[in-house]
């Protein structure tokens, strides 16, 4: 690691030192006050680095608190802090008989980042003992989570998962949902009461707005309504996807899982076949040569979501494209408003920065995230673009060095928004700094 930069992970070790809560890693201080399933997951990869036992306990809290179906929550809730919507009350996970009794989470999930995360840290451990009994304790964990994901979320056993909620896919108010959330017309007598919290910590234009958080709320009542049954719920929700980068970590988190199974001497077969199944699926599903790019498909209407944006090139991260088809996603990143080719504002907008309604500020409808910068960093790098992952590397560093650890940037100003102080911001600086020491 460049003696420059040593300030640097100081800095970030400190961010990470500040959100520690002795058993988990607020995402951020005020905004965030619970443990997130993938910010954790991401955080992990940044502790594997530097403080591998507060690694484990990340990961440990998160999968104590698995659903005995095998559901990997999105939320593992604090229950000192009572001031967060939706609070712990709002989402009455125990109409649920499989949620846990000794912890309260929320009922529904995020992207499947966790087996990377645990071969991340067990390679950072490789030479301690402690390693493989933490490999030994994950592993059925992960086993079961993944099993969920294809028997509850694949009824047509594609091999292609479904989310429920605009949150499963962790981009809460991507563009890509909109016409989907228009769907629900909700009578006031529909939305369920309740009080944020969030647009008064940060700034209001940052955030979703009120009538999104009105469908966000009516669709957990609805699992809630349902018992958390996914059979009883997949009728009547109008919001089905099969999303690009929920599936394509899926496919990589088979493939990690799999080397796993083969160090603890278990088999792997199984996880290479729904790797080898799901990307093949992802492929004759999602592909849009027109564009050079995947897109998600809405199961309700039955037809693929034509809304370009960032986490949709992300199965270069788990490798799935050919070489002809990765250069086609480059030419695209590099020659629309994905600025990968631009030198004036900094790559890679969340939302293809020419498409409609694009905000450099409001959440997801815009602004740079580190965490799918990082994911695409990789992605370049397995395919041998060797540039491009040099200058998302520079992006990752230059971000947090010039503007702080926010929860997202601005493309065209470097600015921060969101929460401060964020833990994956500072978790994957770590990483990105500290992989090749």
């Amino acid at each position: 690691m460049p003696q420059d930069y040593t300030t640097l992970v100081q800095e970030a070790q400190k961010v990470l030192e500040f959100n520690w809560t002795g058993e988990y890693t607020r995402p951020g201080p005020r905004l965030y006050p619970h443990q997130w399933s993938w910010d954790s997951a991401f955080t992990a990869i940044g502790y594997a680095h530097w403080d591998q036992r507060r690694a484990i306990k990340e990961l440990t809290h998160l999968f104590d608190s698995q659903w005995k179906n095998g559901l990997l929550p999105q939320i593992v809730f604090d229950p000192h802090f009572g001031e967060y919507f939706p609070r712990v009350d709002f989402w009455h996970a125990e109409h649920s008989l499989d949620a846990p009794r000794d912890r309260k989470t929320s009922g529904i999930v995020q992207p499947p980042l966790h087996a990377a995360a645990t071969l991340r840290l067990y390679r950072c451990l490789r030479d301690s003992g402690r390693a493989r009994e933490f490999l030994e304790y994950a592993y059925p964990r992960l086993k079961a989570w993944h099993e969920y994901l294809y028997r509850e979320r694949d009824p047509e056993r594609e091999r292609l998962v479904y989310i429920r909620h605009p949150w499963e896919s962790g981009m809460d108010n991507s563009p890509k949902w909109d016409e989907l959330m228009q769907r629900l017309q909700l009578r006031r007598d529909q939305i369920p009461s309740y009080h944020r919290v969030d647009t008064q910590l940060v700034a209001a234009q940052d955030r979703p707005v009120s009538t999104e958080y009105d469908r966000f709320a009516y669709l957990v009542q609805l699992f809630a309504e349902c018992d958390y049954d996914e059979a009883r719920i997949r009728p009547d929700c109008p919001f089905l996807v099969q999303d690009v980068l929920f599936n394509a970590l899926l496919c990589q988190a088979n493939r990690d899982l799999a080397e796993v199974a083969g160090i603890l001497g278990e088999d792997p077969s199984t996880f290479e076949k729904q790797a080898q199944k799901t990307a093949r699926a992802i492929e004759s599903k999602f592909w849009d040569e027109e564009h050079g790019i995947y897109l998600d498909f809405d199961l309700v209407a039955g037809r693929q979501i034509h809304v370009y944006v960032a986490p949709n090139f992300v199965p270069l991260f788990a490798g799935i494209p050919d070489e002809g088809r990765a250069k086609h996603m480059i030419e695209t990143m590099e020659n629309t408003g994905f600025g990968l080719g631009a030198t004036d504002y900094y790559p890679v907008p969340s939302y293809d920065g020419y498409g409609f309604g694009f905000s450099p500020v409001q959440y997801w409808r815009g602004p740079v995230w580190i965490n799918i910068n990082w994911l695409l960093m990789h992605g370049l790098k397995r395919y041998g673009f060797e540039e491009h992952t040099q200058r998302l590397r520079q992006v990752i560093i230059e971000l947090c060095q010039k503007y702080g650890f926010f929860e997202y940037f601005d493309p065209l100003t470097g600015r921060g928004h969101g929460s401060d102080f964020f833990s994956w911001m500072a978790a994957l600086l770590i990483d990105v700094l500290m992989e090749d020491k």
